[in-house]
Protein backbone atom coordinates (compact mmCIF):
# COMPACT_ATOMS: atom_id res chain seq x y z
CA UNK A 1 0.00 0.00 0.00
CA UNK A 2 2.87 2.38 0.67
CA UNK A 3 4.12 1.93 -2.90
CA UNK A 4 0.80 3.19 -4.27
CA UNK A 5 0.88 6.21 -1.97
CA UNK A 6 4.49 6.95 -2.97
CA UNK A 7 3.60 6.61 -6.65
CA UNK A 8 0.70 9.04 -6.28
CA UNK A 9 2.85 11.47 -4.30
CA UNK A 10 5.57 11.38 -6.96
CA UNK A 11 2.91 11.83 -9.64
CA UNK A 12 1.50 14.89 -7.88
CA UNK A 13 5.00 16.30 -7.53
CA UNK A 14 5.67 15.74 -11.24
CA UNK A 15 2.37 17.38 -12.22
CA UNK A 16 3.02 20.39 -10.00
CA UNK A 17 6.55 20.67 -11.37
CA UNK A 18 5.20 20.73 -14.94
CA UNK A 19 2.63 23.38 -14.05
CA UNK A 20 5.21 25.59 -12.31
CA UNK A 21 7.67 25.04 -15.15
CA UNK A 22 5.01 26.11 -17.65
CA UNK A 23 4.13 29.24 -15.65
CA UNK A 24 7.73 30.18 -14.79
CA UNK A 25 8.17 32.59 -17.76
CA UNK A 26 5.31 34.66 -16.37
CA UNK A 27 6.81 34.61 -12.86
CA UNK A 28 10.27 35.58 -14.20
CA UNK A 29 8.81 38.40 -16.32
CA UNK A 30 10.23 36.84 -19.47
CA UNK A 31 9.09 38.22 -22.82
CA UNK A 32 6.01 36.27 -23.87
CA UNK A 33 6.60 35.15 -27.44
CA UNK A 34 4.51 32.63 -29.34
CA UNK A 35 7.05 29.90 -28.55
CA UNK A 36 6.86 30.62 -24.82
CA UNK A 37 3.05 30.72 -24.85
CA UNK A 38 2.78 27.43 -26.77
CA UNK A 39 5.23 25.72 -24.43
CA UNK A 40 3.44 27.08 -21.35
CA UNK A 41 0.04 25.92 -22.60
CA UNK A 42 1.30 22.43 -23.35
CA UNK A 43 3.20 22.02 -20.06
CA UNK A 44 0.33 23.28 -17.91
CA UNK A 45 -2.20 21.09 -19.74
CA UNK A 46 0.01 18.01 -19.35
CA UNK A 47 0.39 18.74 -15.63
CA UNK A 48 -3.35 19.19 -15.13
CA UNK A 49 -4.09 16.09 -17.20
CA UNK A 50 -1.66 14.05 -15.14
CA UNK A 51 -3.39 15.17 -11.93
CA UNK A 52 -6.78 14.20 -13.38
CA UNK A 53 -5.54 10.78 -14.50
CA UNK A 54 -3.91 10.09 -11.12
CA UNK A 55 -7.15 10.53 -9.22
CA UNK A 56 -9.61 9.27 -11.82
CA UNK A 57 -7.95 6.63 -14.05
CA UNK A 58 -11.17 6.01 -16.00
CA UNK A 59 -10.74 9.41 -17.65
CA UNK A 60 -7.42 8.47 -19.26
CA UNK A 61 -8.81 8.13 -22.78
CA UNK A 62 -10.75 11.39 -22.68
CA UNK A 63 -7.85 13.34 -21.20
CA UNK A 64 -5.47 11.83 -23.76
CA UNK A 65 -7.83 12.86 -26.57
CA UNK A 66 -8.10 16.40 -25.19
CA UNK A 67 -4.30 16.59 -24.81
CA UNK A 68 -3.91 15.70 -28.49
CA UNK A 69 -6.27 18.48 -29.47
CA UNK A 70 -4.44 21.02 -27.29
CA UNK A 71 -1.00 19.99 -28.56
CA UNK A 72 -2.07 20.04 -32.19
CA UNK A 73 -3.91 23.37 -32.05
CA UNK A 74 -1.48 25.29 -29.87
CA UNK A 75 1.51 24.02 -31.81
CA UNK A 76 -0.03 24.71 -35.19
CA UNK A 77 -1.38 28.16 -34.34
CA UNK A 78 1.49 29.54 -32.23
CA UNK A 79 4.71 28.13 -33.67
CA UNK A 80 6.60 28.90 -36.88
CA UNK A 81 6.73 26.76 -40.02
CA UNK A 82 8.77 23.63 -39.39
CA UNK A 83 7.70 23.25 -35.77
CA UNK A 84 4.00 23.91 -36.22
CA UNK A 85 3.61 21.03 -38.68
CA UNK A 86 5.61 18.69 -36.43
CA UNK A 87 3.55 19.50 -33.35
CA UNK A 88 0.31 19.25 -35.34
CA UNK A 89 1.36 15.76 -36.48
CA UNK A 90 2.24 14.75 -32.90
CA UNK A 91 -1.15 16.01 -31.73
CA UNK A 92 -2.95 14.09 -34.47
CA UNK A 93 -1.05 10.92 -33.53
CA UNK A 94 -2.14 11.36 -29.90
CA UNK A 95 -5.75 11.88 -31.03
CA UNK A 96 -5.62 8.75 -33.20
CA UNK A 97 -4.19 6.71 -30.30
CA UNK A 98 -6.99 7.97 -28.02
CA UNK A 99 -9.65 7.07 -30.60
CA UNK A 100 -8.13 3.61 -31.08
CA UNK A 101 -8.11 3.18 -27.29
CA UNK A 102 -11.83 4.05 -27.17
CA UNK A 103 -12.47 1.45 -29.87
CA UNK A 104 -10.14 -1.04 -28.13
CA UNK A 105 -8.20 -1.59 -31.36
CA UNK A 106 -4.72 -1.18 -29.82
CA UNK A 107 -2.43 -4.08 -28.90
CA UNK A 108 -3.12 -5.43 -25.38
CA UNK A 109 0.23 -4.23 -24.00
CA UNK A 110 -0.64 -0.62 -24.94
CA UNK A 111 -4.34 -0.95 -24.12
CA UNK A 112 -3.58 -1.83 -20.49
CA UNK A 113 -2.49 1.79 -19.89
CA UNK A 114 -5.97 3.04 -20.84
CA UNK A 115 -8.04 0.49 -18.93
CA UNK A 116 -6.89 0.22 -15.31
Amino acid sequence: MSNVKMFKLLGVMLALMLIVWGLSPVFRHQALTNDVIATAIILVMIGVAYLIILYNPSWTKAVFFFEGIVIALSGYMLLDYPYNIELAVVGLIVIIIAILAYLQKLPPNILKWFYR
